[in-house]
């Protein structure tokens, strides 16, 4: 029987020991195989490369390396690279956390996302650190929601992001559903001068949090737990849908009315 299929991904690039610690543990569910950036691409969000050729690396049997972005990297695995559809897509380990809106930027969670719009169950995971990060400890989590998603599948248009605290294994409390909190940055733009006396600017800052209700991601990180937050593609507010539909006829008549303004004009200038 053949085994599972899996494909590994990720935006810290191919040499991050994050894709390689979740790469080993892994091999006890399936098949994987890692299809990466050659370099870092954190934050590019759902960039698809259009200006240049992207080019292909076999570093290892079933490792390659891709000069362009997760959502590129995963494109080009589905159709060039593997010999048959993943069962699973798993987007990690990112160094650093994706919580809340920075799943909008988030080069990881886009590489899920990805996965998913091409019909694949997929799962994007990010562990909490410094200037170490503890991939053994996300790598087992990630292993155990990765069983969970090949058993029991997930919702259609639906992948799970998922956060590890920066805690030995013993230490975390368990396993924590949740909702995606507010990030925000305190003074996001850093203005330097350069030994020319030019200005430049670095976005950083520093990051705060606070939820949108309770079950935040970042509460349960901060409760030494790891958080799993179910993330749909279609943002549709569909409460609002009856609400705007009100708008539809001022709307379509100041449509029509440039129109006729066009429209005589243009038969004045003829005339």
């Amino acid at each position: 029987m053949a085994r599972v299929r899996i494909l590994v991904t990720n935006d810290d690039g191919i040499a991050s020991p994050g894709i390689h610690a979740v790469a080993a543990a892994l091999g006890t569910l399936g098949e994987v195989w890692i299809v990466a950036p050659d370099r870092e691409r954190t934050a590019v969000g759902h960039a698809v490369t259009l200006h240049k050729p992207l080019r292909i690396t076999k570093m290892a049997p079933r490792v390659f390396m891709v000069n362009g972005t997760p959502v590129d990297c995963v494109n080009l695995a589905l159709v060039k690279i593997l010999p048959g559809p993943p069962a699973l897509v798993l987007s990690g380990i990112n160094r650093g956390v994706n919580l809340g809106d920075d799943v909008m930027y988030s080069g990881t969670v886009s590489g899920a996302l990805e996965g998913t719009i091409l019909g694949i169950p997929s799962v994007a995971v990010s562990q909490e650190g410094g200037e170490t990060f503890r991939f053994e400890v996300g790598a087992r989590y990630a292993t155990r929601v990765a069983a969970q998603v090949l058993q029991h599948g997930l919702p259609a248009e639906t992948i799970l992001n998922v956060n590890i605290p920066d805690v030995p294994f013993r230490s975390i409390k368990g396993v924590k559903v949740t909702c995606l909190s507010r990030r925000r940055f305190n003074n996001p733009i850093v203005e330097k001068v350069d030994p020319r006396g030019r200005k430049y600017y670095w976005i950083a800052g520093t990051r705060q949090s606070w939820s949108r209700q309770q079950d935040a991601d970042h509460e349960a990180l901060e409760r030494r737990m790891v958080s799993v937050t179910p993330i749909h593609l279609d943002t549709t507010y569909h409460a609002m849908l009856e609400h705007f539909k009100a708008w539809e006829q001022p709307l379509s008549k100041l449509a029509a009315s440039r129109r006729v303004v066009k429209a005589r004009s243009s038969r004045r200038t003829r005339a």
